[in-house]
């Protein structure tokens, strides 16, 4: 235990924090807990220096524990050579041991968006010591230093093993593929799962403050520095805004903004970490690798030559296929000193990275040299296909793109990653870069045509299967591209003298409806679109059709003046059918019911003679449905909805069927069948899970709150309590639906009768919980993102406990369970029965064990009576 953890214990137990939960989320034992809190001073400050007996092993431990989960304490004794107690080593790997289980279970909904890092973390357990002591400090802390230093995968690290400081969890965002400023914002209200900001109603810096403003998270930024400018704008505003909100930013340039402290990242230390990395990495080149007394001073030298540079030594190593110690070494004296010589006034490690990837790029052959360079174009990755459409010609035929990719891989240039099944490729940014440096302006122009090309094939390929089975697989495709997909349009947008590329990004933009629910948010879509069409040169044709595609974008938005512009501009070489399909949903939207119905009507007749797409068609099925029920003719919207349903069931579509599983849903709910429509509501929000499409969610999640106001006023005829966890439930999600429409535009588009369903809905809820309770869980839901909304609404209704569990508890868990079903924390519901905190936390504990019960929104849900 050093100063910054005692400082750390200190605080959480002030805040009401029991021994046991501040032991699982700093991930030590109970007893070091208790003797931090009975130490009145902190402990010495060469404590904090010197730190545990076994801090030198915990690195080797923990590698040994992630390659063999089920080792056994003498075969680790063994293999890191320990000497002292076997206790002592005993109770290092049980801890460890404990942490990596917790991490494993915890890390996908705390650490949300971390990545998966490909190599074990070697050599920074005390870098990441003082980091977490510098977080219970200052507010931001950027990690700096040159490329391949480590600053990523230290702020990963650091991501998963700080989570249980931080109840509202770690988000981790990158800006690598970023080239844009005015994205950074909303690319960070991505990584949190807060889609489709609208641009007129909430930028996204106000959705983010409003997000952030009362949650104590760590936010990791990672790579700012080539939109640094932007980053600390964004930071500071946040701070400024926010109270409980923690900053991690990696850079090369420190983002010089008031409260910043900068974390200069030194090299890895050459006795210690760096021949430990140096280790690790050629023991995964070479199998039985290991470092000895006879080999450590060779290891030592080439360490010392790289400067402690944890990419310099990856790079080093992956030369081991082919050379000794001895000749890796002779070789990087004689080559550094030579790269390094024009680069003295220079810092050492400034230098020496530059020079090793020099020597990796000279050790390649030309093939892989050429294909090093051309890969650079790909900002966020890519598969074997992407490079051979995007590298591949003359000089590099695609014959040659996998050998020469499995070549680059060998010598980590190029790293492999697997993810859903399939193979994928990325190169750090470092490497990327020099490999982009490298290419002169005419080959950086064809190549960033030739990514134009491939990205508007991969929207294209979107569109056209969009209706039918393999639909998902083409939302992957552009979720996993959406950084080069940015990139490319970034790229012809920003150059509009290139007809090439700009005719690419029209064709892509023009070609999907729906690429608002493929992770790029409606206000995301909007922007490129805005910008394409007032560009000259586009094909009137093309222009047309991403007017089309701008005006649907603007009434999802709400934003029916716009929309009705877009419609009047694109009439020329618009396809007529389309557009009339459009100024219906506007109509539909603005409560003009009978315009939208003729509307319709005409549009339903150009489709039918045209021979429209099937995709066109159900969609305005649906929307013929939304009509039908917002009028009041149930049968005909029932009928509409049906066909939907079967027809995409038949194909094997997912997004359509889940609106028409929606509209039946609303069907039912009209028709007082409150537990068909909840059904209902939940099925098609288990499906939104695969799209993010924030619409599609907030409609179901609304019709489930609905449907859940519904069973409570019918329930509150036999059972109170019944009635109010149904109306508890329902307040959270009108809570989270009523911001959802907020960010998206109107209220349910301004349509009277789904308006006076929601006002009737909120009445019936707020009249089963009481009023302070509906305003707690309104306030809950409100905070909720897209994925807590998702997770919230879809979960299995937590089953009622049958009555002999129920006669088990005892009067005051009666009262607690009663004041967790209304909302109220812990450290509320001590205050009301005048409790302490951890009093009420062992309540709360023995609740959910005596229940079977696994979190406290299912104990809300339990059906409890006081």
């Amino acid at each position: 235990m050093n100063v910054d953890e005692w400082s750390e214990i200190q605080r959480c137990h002030r805040d009401g924090e029991s021994i046991k939960g501040i032991a699982a989320r700093l991930g030590m034992s109970r007893n070091t807990v208790r003797r931090a809190l009975a130490m009145d001073t902190p402990p010495d400050d060469h404590r904090r220096r010197s730190g545990r007996v076994t801090d030198d092993i915990d690195a080797a431990v923990r590698d040994l524990l992630v390659a063999a989960p089920g080792i056994g304490i003498a075969e680790i004794s063994r293999r890191i050579g320990w000497t002292r107690s076997r206790t002592m080593l005993a109770r290092t790997v049980t801890e460890i041991r404990a942490e990596l289980e917790a991490a494993k279970r915890d890390s996908q909904h705390i650490a949300a968006g971390v990545p998966t890092p490909a190599t074990t973390f070697v050599g920074r357990r005390a870098e990441l010591r003082e980091l977490r002591g510098l977080l219970g400090e200052h507010r931001l802390v950027s990690i700096v230093g040159p490329g391949g230093i480590g600053k990523t995968r230290l702020s990963i690290q650091a991501a998963y093993e700080f989570r249980r400081a931080f109840p509202d969890g770690v988000r981790f965002v990158e800006f690598a593929a970023i080239r844009t400023p005015e994205l950074l914002a909303q690319v960070v209200c991505d990584g949190l799962a807060l889609d489709n900001r609208d641009a007129h109603h909430r930028s996204p810096e106000q959705v983010l403050i409003e997000y952030l403003r009362n949650r104590r998270m760590l936010l990791v930024l990672d790579n700012c520095e080539h939109v640094v400018d932007a980053t600390a704008a964004l930071v500071a505003r946040l701070l400024e805004a926010t109270s409980g909100l923690r900053v991690l930013s990696t850079t090369r340039e420190y983002l010089a903004i008031p409260g910043e402290y900068v974390f200069d990242l030194p090299p890895l230390p050459t006795h210690a970490g760096a021949v430990e990395l140096f280790g690790s990495r050629a023991a995964e080149v070479l199998s039985g690798f290991r470092v000895t007394d006879e080999n450590i001073g060779e290891i030592e030298r080439i360490c010392d030559r790289l400067d402690g540079l944890p990419l310099a030594i990856e790079l080093a190593c992956a030369r081991l296929t082919v050379l000794s110690l001895g000749d890796l070494s002779g070789l990087l004296e004689h080559r550094l000193s030579v790269l390094t010589a024009g680069a003295r006034a220079r810092a050492p490690r400034h230098r020496s990275l530059p020079a090793a990837i020099d020597w990796s790029y000279e050790l390649c052959t030309g093939p892989e040299r050429l294909l090093w360079t051309r890969l650079s174009v790909f900002t966020d990755g890519f598969e074997l296909a992407a490079a051979v459409r995007v590298c591949a010609d003359d000089r590099l035929p695609a014959a040659l793109i996998m050998d020469t990719t499995a070549a680059l891989v060998a010598k980590s240039i190029v790293r492999r990653e697997e993810h859903g099944g399939g193979v994928r490729f990325r190169m750090l940014e470092a490497i990327r870069e020099y490999g982009h440096d490298r290419l002169t302006a005419p080959e950086r122009d064809e190549l960033r045509g030739r990514l134009a090309g491939w990205c508007a094939e991969v929207v294209r390929a979107t569109a056209a299967g969009w209706y039918g089975p393999d639909q998902l697989r083409h939302v992957a495709a552009v979720e996993r591209n959406r950084g080069n997909i940015r990139a490319a349009l970034e790229s012809a947008l920003s150059d509009p003298g290139d007809p090439v590329a700009t005719g690419h990004a029209a064709a892509a933009l023009g070609a999907s409806l729906y690429l608002w629910a493929c992770g790029i948010s409606v206000r995301e879509h909007r922007m490129w679109l805005t910008r394409l069409v007032d560009l000259p040169g586009i094909d009137p044709a093309a222009r047309a059709r991403a007017l089309a595609v701008l005006a649907l974008v603007q009434v999802l938005q709400g934003d029916r003046d716009a929309a009705g512009y877009t419609l009047h501009r694109a009439r020329e070489h618009g396809d007529a059918a389309l557009l009339t399909h459009l100024r219906g949903l506007r109509e539909l939207f603005a409560g003009e019911l009978d315009a939208a119905a003729a509307s319709m009507a005409e549009a339903r007749a150009g489709y039918a003679a045209c021979g429209s797409p099937p995709d066109l068609v159900t969609m305005l099925r649906i929307h013929r449905g939304m009509l039908y029920s917002a009028t009041g003719e149930i049968d005909r919207a029932r009928d509409e909805f049906a066909a939907v349903h079967a027809e995409t069931t038949a194909v094997g579509e997912h997004w359509f069927h889940s609106y028409a599983i929606y509209g039946l849903g609303l069907v039912a709910l009209r028709g007082g069948d409150w537990s068909a429509a909840r059904e209902h509501a939940l099925r098609g929000l288990r499906i939104q899970r695969r799209f993010g499409d924030v619409l599609g969610t907030t409609l179901l999640a609304e019709l489930l709150g609905w449907a859940l106001a519904g069973l409570s006023a019918a329930a509150a005829r036999e059972s109170g309590a019944a009635a109010r966890d149904s109306a508890a439930t329902a307040a959270v999600l009108l809570g989270a639906t009523s911001a959802s429409w907020g960010s998206i535009g109107q209220q349910l588009y301004g349509s009277e009768s789904w308006i006076a369903l929601r006002e009737r809905a909120i009445e019936t809820a707020r009249g089963r919980v009481g009023e302070q309770a509906f305003e707690r869980a309104g306030v809950k839901g409100s905070a909720m993102s897209l994925t807590e909304l998702l997770e919230f609404g879809a979960a299995e209704p937590a089953p009622a406990p049958a009555a002999a569990e129920r006669d088990r508890l005892t009067p005051r868990e009666r009262e607690v369970a009663a004041w967790v079903a209304e909302g109220l924390t812990n450290r509320q519901i001590a205050e009301k029965l005048v409790l302490s905190t951890r009093t009420v936390e062992g309540h709360v504990e023995h609740l959910l064990r005596k229940l079977g019960l696994r979190r406290r929104v299912e104990l809300a849900a339990a059906g409890v009576p006081r």
